[in-house]
């Protein structure tokens, strides 16, 4: 579905991806964490070419969005859903307007079609009845989920998640990270997850990259993950406090 050829992209003297290579596959939750700075969201925004590689290659299906002309590419990106960090409501409209509004920007629906596929947006995200809230009237976590039905209302192959649960409370958290599965289970969507909260990554994922310096040094399961004999990774673990035992037990036995 979404393949990385050599990829390397430098910011300044760091090379922030060195020459990434990975392939992730259609229906899958591929789920990358590491670090601050090690190059999980520069990784996301190669996917839709918000950045461009200095070399190398990114295919989407087997199309280069990394070299694609501007036709080419804005067709290559109708592909895509993204789920920005903070949600990236638009204050000034409800909940329901935010979500209508790529419907009334890329499409030819009526109305009442407009409204009948919003709401049923909204019941996915449990938000049927929040749609005349404005964004400053809901929690964090319905901002999130609010800005999850608008990047799934066109019915994208390809959902890019850029730090789903950050800033959430951990029950709130946990519920994305069920929506997130929900929807790949229901509508078949491909999910990216770029998170710094591993027990999210242990819970959804069905693979999982570890980024340190512009590579990946660790791509397995959940269960392979957690068992890893690589320091970074075990470290990584460590530093929020994860053990074998939680709710990602199960995918271990």
């Amino acid at each position: 579905m979404i393949t990385f050829e050599n990829v390397t992209k430098r910011l300044g003297n760091r090379a922030v991806l060195d020459g990434l290579s990975v392939q992730i596959e259609k229906g899958e939750t591929f789920v990358i964490v590491g670090s601050s700075g090690m190059g999980k969201s520069v990784t996301l925004k190669h996917m839709v070419r918000l950045m461009t590689p200095d070399s190398g290659r990114v295919l989407v299906g087997g199309e280069c969005i990394s070299e694609a002309k501007r036709g080419d590419l804005e067709r290559i990106r109708e592909r895509f859903g993204y789920l920005f960090q903070g949600g990236a409501l638009l204050a000034w409209l409800s909940v329901f307007e935010n979500v209508a509004l790529p419907l009334r920007e890329k499409t030819a629906l009526g109305e009442d079609e407009i409204s009948e596929k919003v709401l049923a947006t909204l019941k996915l995200v449990e938000m049927e009845k929040d749609g005349d809230k404005s964004p400053s009237e809901i929690s964090g976590g319905m901002r999130k989920r609010a800005g999850l039905a608008r990047a799934i209302i066109r019915n994208p192959e390809i959902v890019l998640y850029d730090e789903p649960t950050s800033g959430l409370d951990p029950v709130t958290s946990r519920t994305i990270d069920a929506l997130i599965e929900n929807l790949r289970r229901e509508i078949g969507v491909t999910s990216i997850v770029v998170t710094h909260d591993l027990h999210s990554a242990l819970s959804i994922g069905t693979r999982i990259a570890m980024l340190h310096n512009g590579k990946i040094i660790e791509l397995s399961t959940p269960d392979e993950f957690i068992k890893s004999s690589c320091p970074e990774v075990q470290s990584f673990l460590e530093s929020q406090f994860i053990t074998k035992k939680g709710p990602w037990e199960r995918k271990l036995k």
